[in-house]
C-alpha cells in the first residue's frame, strides 16, 4: 500500500498540526540516560512521585471510591459534589462564589483548553496571547483560527503589556492568560491583568450596543495555589467583579496537588460558554473518572487537608527553585553569561544561557542549539528552550521544571555546571 496515498487521506487540519517539541527533547534525554549519561532532567512539567506523592486524602478518597462502586460514566458536566467543592473552595479562597451553573468538570485542564477555543472561536477569529505560552498556537490552529501573537521577554516578566494588548481588543474573539506562568514560572502584576480587565468590559459594552459577538478571556490558572514569596495570584473576578460575563477559568487538581495521571480539571464561567463546552466535551467523552471526580470533592472540602498538602509541595517545590535561582546568580555574579528570575509561581524557573561565542575547547558555539547540546551533553543539564513555547525571539532562555528532580540530584548539577563554565574560553 502506497503511504503517501494513504497519508494524503488525512484531513488538512490533522496533517498540519505540529508535534511537541518537548517531546522530541525528552526522546533526546532518554537516549542519553540510555548510554549512560547523568542527566538531570528540568525537561518534565510533571511530579515524580517518589519526591511529590499525592495527597493522602486523594489517594485514600480514589480507592475509597473505587470500593463504593463510583465505576460507572458520571454526569457529564461533573458530579455534583465536586461542583460545589470547587463552588465552595472559590468562595473560601479567592473571594467570590459562582453559580453552580458555572461550574463544569472536565478530565484535565487540557479538555478545558480546547473546549474553551472550540466553544468560543469560529474560523478565521483572532486569539490574542504572548509568546512564550503553552499550546496556544495549537489551539488556535486546531479551530481555525487567526493567532495574534504578543512577544514578550523578562523585562516584561513575560506577561504581555497592556499597551500591547489593547489595539487587538476590538476584533479579536478570545485573549488567553495563563498565570503563573507556563513556562516562565512569573505572576501576572495585578495592575496589569485590572488594566485589561477594564479595556475588556469598555470594549463588551460597545460590542453589545453595537449587536456585536463578546469578547472571552480565558484564564488559565492551574498553578494558582503555587506561588512564592512576595509574589500573590491575582484574577479577574476578584478585581472586576463584572468580569464573570466574560471570563472562562481553566483549573484542575493537577499540579497544585501533583495529581496529574488522576485527570480532573474544571472551568467556572458563563454559563452559555459553558453549556457549549459541555456540548463539545460530551461528545468526545472527555469527563474526568467518577472515583477520581468523587476523592477530589472530599479533598476539596477538607480544608486541613488541603492547606498541609500545599505547605508541602509550596516548600518542596519552592526550595528546588530557589536553590536554582541562588547558584545560576552566583554564576551570574562571578562573571557569566547567566542569569534567572526569581522564582515566583508553578513548578518553573526561567534562566537564561547566553554563551553564544563562546568556547569549549573542543568547538565553538555558533548558536542556541550549540549551548543547549553543550548543556546536555557536558554538564547533564537538560531543559526547554523558550522556542518550544513559540518564543524565537528569547534564544537564550529555558523554562527548568522542578517537578521530577530532588535537592541532592539539583546541587550535584549545579556542581557540574559551575565545574564546565570553568573550562570555557570567553569570546575575544
Amino acid at each position: 500500500m502506497n503511504s503517501e496515498w494513504l497519508a494524503s487521506g488525512v484531513a488538512t487540519m490533522a496533517a498540519s498540526l505540529q508535534g511537541s517539541s518537548i517531546l522530541a527533547i525528552a526522546a533526546q534525554v532518554r537516549a542519553l540516560v540510555a548510554q549512560g549519561h547523568q542527566i538531570c532532567n528540568l525537561t518534565i512539567g510533571d511530579f515524580d512521585p517518589k519526591h511529590y506523592p499525592l495527597p493522602d486524602r486523594l489517594l485514600q478518597g480514589t480507592t475509597d471510591a473505587l470500593r463504593e462502586g463510583h465505576t460507572n460514566y458520571p454526569p457529564a458536566n461533573g458530579i455534583p459534589e465536586l461542583r460545589k467543592a470547587v463552588q465552595h473552595m472559590y468562595k473560601a479562597r479567592l473571594g467570590w462564589e459562582p453559580k453552580l451553573e458555572n461550574v463544569l468538570i472536565a478530565g484535565g485542564a487540557r479538555p478545558v483548553l480546547y473546549g474553551c477555543y472550540r466553544a468560543v472561536v469560529n474560523p478565521g477569529e483572532k486569539v490574542v496571547y504572548g509568546t512564550p505560552s503553552w499550546n496556544n498556537n495549537h489551539y488556535t490552529h486546531m479551530v481555525g483560527g487567526v493567532p495574534v501573537e504578543i512577544q514578550v521577554g523578562p523585562e516584561d516578566n513575560f506577561f504581555p503589556p497592556l499597551a500591547a494588548i489593547t489595539p487587538h481588543l476590538r476584533d479579536a474573539a478570545l485573549v488567553v492568560l495563563n498565570s503563573p506562568l507556563n513556562p516562565s514560572g512569573t505572576c501576572i502584576d495585578p495592575a496589569t491583568l485590572a488594566g485589561l480587565c477594564d479595556a475588556i468590559l469598555t470594549e463588551n459594552a460597545a460590542r453589545q450596543s453595537q449587536g456585536r459577538r463578546p469578547l472571552f478571556l480565558c484564564y488559565d490558572q492551574i498553578y494558582w495555589m503555587l506561588t512564592f514569596g512576595e509574589s500573590r495570584h491575582a484574577d479577574p473576578v476578584s478585581l472586576r467583579p463584572a468580569m464573570a460575563d466574560y471570563t472562562v477559568y481553566v483549573d484542575g487538581i493537577s499540579k497544585c496537588f501533583a495529581a496529574t495521571g488522576l485527570r480532573v480539571g474544571w472551568t467556572v464561567g458563563p454559563p452559555p460558554v459553558v453549556d457549549a463546552m459541555n456540548k463539545v466535551l460530551g461528545h468526545v467523552g472527555a469527563w474526568a473518572p467518577k472515583a477520581e471526580q468523587m476523592a477530589t470533592a472530599r479533598l476539596l472540602d477538607d480544608s486541613a487537608s488541603t492547606d498541609a498538602y500545599l505547605a508541602f509541595i509550596r516548600g518542596a517545590a519552592g526550595a528546588r527553585l530557589t536553590m536554582l535561582f541562588q547558584r545560576l546568580e552566583h554564576l551570574r555574579a562571578q562573571g557569566y553569561p547567566v542569569q534567572a528570575l526569581e522564582p515566583q509561581g508553578a513548578i518553573y524557573l526561567s534562566a537564561e544561557f547566553a554563551l553564544e561565542g563562546w568556547s569549549s575547547g573542543k568547538k565553538v558555539f555558533h548558536s542556541a542549539a550549540d549551548v543547549r547540546t553543550w548543556l546536555l551533553e557536558e554538564v547533564g543539564l537538560a531543559m526547554v528552550p523558550f522556542r518550544a513555547f513559540g518564543a524565537p525571539h528569547a534564544p537564550h532562555w529555558y523554562r527548568l521544571s522542578v517537578g521530577a528532580v530532588g535537592e541532592t540530584e539539583l546541587s550535584a548539577m549545579l556542581d557540574r555546571l559551575q565545574a564546565a563554565l570553568g573550562t570555557l574560553t570567553r569570546p575575544a
